[in-house]
């Protein structure tokens, strides 16, 4: 899978990947963004392939259903109920809690369509879970991914939210009006 995975986003799509996945640290959440298409997901398929990088991802409950749903539990994935308030959070923190190597992509976006504003799920994911932040910028317009270093949390989340921000500042979704 990972010669295939790198043929495809290297030679066929003809995109590169700036960065890495830290192998030193064993727990971090990944937020990819910005996410404006059903492209994205295969793309981060791809790209945790070619890095060899164990991350599971949630998604909303009715891509979880059958038949695709053995496919999506397969590649790593956990359904989120988005209609109920199910403590999503300490959920996800559970399970950083009871794996030792766990990481979670997750868009902070919450949607592909274009928002004001991210949702703090995945930094308070993050703070209860103390593990860092991993930012992952899905770049059209340049053909590239780019991974940060991790990013440690401090105690001012205004700031934190800011920082992580402006990694993503200028960055083009596949559908640039909703990034």
């Amino acid at each position: 899978m990972h010669r295939i995975s790198k043929f495809v986003l290297f030679t066929v799509l003809r995109w590169k990947i700036i960065g890495d996945f830290p192998r030193e640290i064993k727990q971090y959440v990944v937020i990819a963004a910005p996410h404006t298409s059903w492209m994205d997901f295969p793309l981060g398929i791809l790209i945790r392939s070619i890095k060899k990088a164990k991350i599971n991802f949630i998604g909303k409950k009715i891509l979880f259903k059958n038949p695709q749903g053995f496919f999506f539990r397969r590649l790593g994935g956990f359904p989120i109920d988005r209609t109920h308030s199910n403590n999503t959070v300490d959920l996800l923190v559970d399970m950083f809690k009871r794996n030792e190597n766990f990481k979670l992509g997750i868009s902070p976006e919450g949607t592909r369509k274009k928002v004001q504003n991210w949702k703090t799920g995945y930094y308070y994911v993050a703070k209860k879970a103390n593990v860092p932040v991993v930012k992952v910028a899905l770049d059209f317009k340049n053909k590239q991914v780019l991974i940060d270093e991790p990013y440690f949390l401090t105690a001012d989340a205004e700031q934190d939210m800011k920082t992580i921000k402006r990694f993503f500042h200028g960055v083009k979704g596949r559908f640039s009006e909703l990034s």
